[in-house]
């Protein structure tokens, strides 16, 4: 299974670009909306936290660290899937089913380490991140048709 489809953002897209309805796993986390709250972050951010590290230990850093990579914020499932919808333009469907065994109802990660000792920062959100997803899915081969909004 491809290890990009573990992610959220890939998930729904995948299924979208074969005609299925993506899924919300859980709907009854005590969040706002009822559904899981991640922090996400955007493959640039993650790039340049790398090459932040990297360059720490050509400077002569210790090489043993371990930094949280992150916002520091967190989004829901639902509004990740709303987002989407406003990217595409599209009110796709989406099916609600039970909660997966060990989903932890919010994770978000704490950058300060690595803000402190190596100064990076996340510079993008989270419409960055669905619109930069929708971008590059749409320009390769499994292109989603959007149907038209009458």
């Amino acid at each position: 299974e491809d290890p990009a489809c573990l992610n959220l953002v890939p998930m729904i897209l995948e299924r979208l670009s074969k005609g299925d309805t993506p899924k919300i796993f859980g709907t009854d986390y005590p969040t706002d909306d009822g559904t899981c709250i991640r922090d996400y972050i955007h493959v640039k951010d993650l790039a340049d936290a790398h090459i932040a590290a990297m360059d720490a230990l050509d400077r002569g850093n210790p090489a043993h660290r371990q930094f949280n990579v992150g916002t520091g914020l967190g989004t829901s499932v639902r509004e990740i899937v709303d987002g989407l919808r406003e990217v595409a333009g599209w009110n796709f469907e989406v099916e609600e089913l039970d909660r997966r065994a060990g989903d932890p109802p919010m994770l978000i990660g704490d950058p300060m380490s690595i803000a402190v000792d190596l100064g990076w920062k996340a510079n993008y959100g989270v419409k960055e991140i669905l619109e930069s997803a929708w971008e590059a899915w749409q320009s390769g081969p499994r292109r989603i048709e959007v149907p038209s909004q009458d």
